[in-house]
């Protein structure tokens, strides 16, 4: 099936009011005396620590660590990416560098 212009640029605005729908209307709620709400505040302190939990576990979750290459790769990009943040304490830096450090140990040594 093939869509003409028009139609590729209506579900193009529905995909970004959809996006932009659920980013802000959080924002919308919760706005002025609403925001002293001490569950909303207790989410907010919470959830940002269980986001990272889940998604460690996420991609750690396919990881064998009885065949080669024993899950060494994903084990050296966590230790640099640990060291990392508390040497820095720099979320972006310590991502970015961990991707880039795993990559690397994927495709050229560990291959």
């Amino acid at each position: 099936m093939t869509l003409t212009p028009f139609e590729t640029l209506i579900i193009i605005c529905m995909v970004t009011l959809g996006t932009m729908l659920t980013r802000f209307l959080p924002f919308l709620l919760f706005k002025g005396t609403k925001s002293k709400n001490s569950y909303i505040g207790y989410l907010g302190q919470v959830l940002p620590y269980s986001v990272i939990g889940l998604l460690v576990v996420y991609c750690l979750k396919d990881v064998s660590f009885t065949n080669p290459p024993y899950g060494l790769p994903e084990a050296i990009a966590i230790l640099c990416i640990t060291i990392l943040h508390y040497w820095k304490e720099n979320t972006l830096l310590s991502i970015g560098v961990g991707t880039v450090i795993y990559m690397f140990l994927v495709q050229t040594v560990f291959i």
